[in-house]
């Protein structure tokens, strides 16, 4: 679909890059020629995918940070420039997500998700952007997002909260920051199934099943399809695209908003197998 070089020499630094989405999008970015650096709290994990794609050709940096704390992300993007020398993107992609009726919810619950979701990306776009001013360089910032960032979406409030926050934050330093030459993009992707997320927000077969049913095209997205279009949006192809959020789930939220929405139907006993099954799931 692109050339070979369409990111060459592009430093890339991914959050949440060591697993799912994550790593599906660099690995494409390396096959473009970019240059990766990974982060995320699990040493082992970044490691592992590190070495994995660095096997098939390109450059892999990792690197652990907890992003819900300022100084660690601060410490992170030192390391990274310190290898690189510099970073051109940043795609802020590390999330955390479940499903819950809003009323059982304790506020570290609550704070599992707005710190990673929304402080996070807040304080990385903060550390890195503020650099790139101080640098007199520009670079293009990706944010993932959700389809339900603008509508809200019932057993999701603490996700939509935080994605909203983000997609704010997207068109706002659109504007703000665009006389420095920064890009801010965002993409909203339906239901593309991981180990971790799917296993989250469809623990029950009936539950996956009912997704899928929602999604007018029939089907679920595949990761190829949203790597695409991460590497034109981040590519100087797209240097035009600036504060746009891009849907990508197959007409799913033109059919209703609120992805989750249907599960008000559920009683208190499936919504305890729910639970035991999210808590189990890797």
């Amino acid at each position: 679909m692109f050339q070979s070089d369409l990111l060459k020499d592009k430093v890339i630094l991914i959050t949440g890059g060591g697993t799912g989405l994550g790593r599906a999008m660099g690995e494409r970015f390396l096959g473009l020629g970019a240059k990766l650096a990974i982060t995320g709290r699990r040493e082992e994990v970044l490691q592992k995918t590190a070495f994995e794609m660095g096997s098939n050709g390109g450059e892999v940096f990792y690197t652990t940070c907890d992003i819900r704390d300022a100084d660690q992300i601060t410490e992170m993007v030192n390391r990274v420039e310190d290898h690189y020398g510099h970073i051109d993107v940043l795609v802020n992609n590390a999330a955390a997500n479940f499903i819950s009726p809003t009323e059982r919810l304790s506020s570290r619950a609550v704070d599992a998700i707005l710190n990673t979701v929304l402080h996070g990306s807040f304080y990385t776009t903060l550390e890195i952007g503020k650099r790139w001013i101080e640098q007199g360089r520009g670079g293009t910032m990706l944010n993932m997002v959700t389809v339900y960032a603008e509508t809200g979406c019932g057993f999701l409030v603490p996700s939509s909260a935080a994605k909203a926050g983000v997609l704010a934050l997207t068109r706002s330093l659109a504007v703000e920051w665009a006389k420095y030459g920064i890009r801010q993009v965002a993409i909203a992707p339906g239901s593309f199934p991981t180990d971790g997320a799917w296993s989250r927000l469809a623990p029950t077969p009936e539950l996956a099943e009912g997704m899928v049913k929602r999604i007018p095209v029939g089907r679920v997205g595949n990761k190829e399809e949203l790597n695409n279009l991460a590497a034109f949006l981040i590519s100087d192809n797209a240097g035009f695209l600036n504060g746009e959020v891009i849907t990508i789930d197959g007409g799913e939220w033109l059919k209703g908003a609120g992805v989750f929405n249907s599960l008000v139907d559920l009683n208190e006993e499936q919504w305890d197998e729910i639970a035991e099954l999210t808590r189990n799931a890797k």
